[in-house]
């Protein structure tokens, strides 16, 4: 037997296969979009998936001003921010954070999804959020996905 064809094979930064994908959240519920978007950035549906390294997808989001919360999670939920400050803990809902930008609400969910460490925070730059349909990444020619068939 041959023990050498059963090693496991761990991607690394040079063996990656990054791919640019644009997903569409017109009309999409706020917490089902960001832990399937959460699991692109990581790349877990690749089968090449390396908990260490970044091995996931750059994520387009567009239309995320149109997504959508049910019940009363725009004014009940309350998500705490600390200035650094005595008395500085801030609570803002998630009407305030989409009426300044819905990018701010977007990262903030799918921030909480990812590892708390540097590899989260170095994922968190691939994620790109706008408003409208148009975007400014035609160039690396990204695919539509559709998030629901995830």
């Amino acid at each position: 037997m041959d023990t050498l064809s059963y090693k496991t094979i761990s991607a690394n930064k040079a063996t990656v296969k990054k791919e640019w994908v644009v997903v569409d959240a017109n009309g999409q519920h706020l917490g089902r979009l960001a832990s399937k978007v959460a699991k692109l950035l990581r790349g877990k549906y690749k089968p090449s998936f390396t908990p260490h390294v970044d091995c996931g997808d750059n994520v387009i989001i567009i239309n995320a001003d149109k997504v959508v919360l049910t019940g009363n999670k725009w004014t009940d939920r309350i998500y705490l921010s600390y200035t650094g400050y005595p008395g500085g803990q801030r609570k803002n809902t998630p009407e305030t954070l989409f009426k300044k930008s819905s990018d701010r609400l977007l990262r903030k969910v799918v921030k909480g999804m990812l590892p708390k460490n540097r590899l989260g925070d170095k994922l968190l730059t691939n994620l790109y959020v706008y408003d409208g349909e148009t975007h400014k990444h035609e160039a690396q020619q990204p695919k539509l996905i559709d998030i629901n068939s995830l």
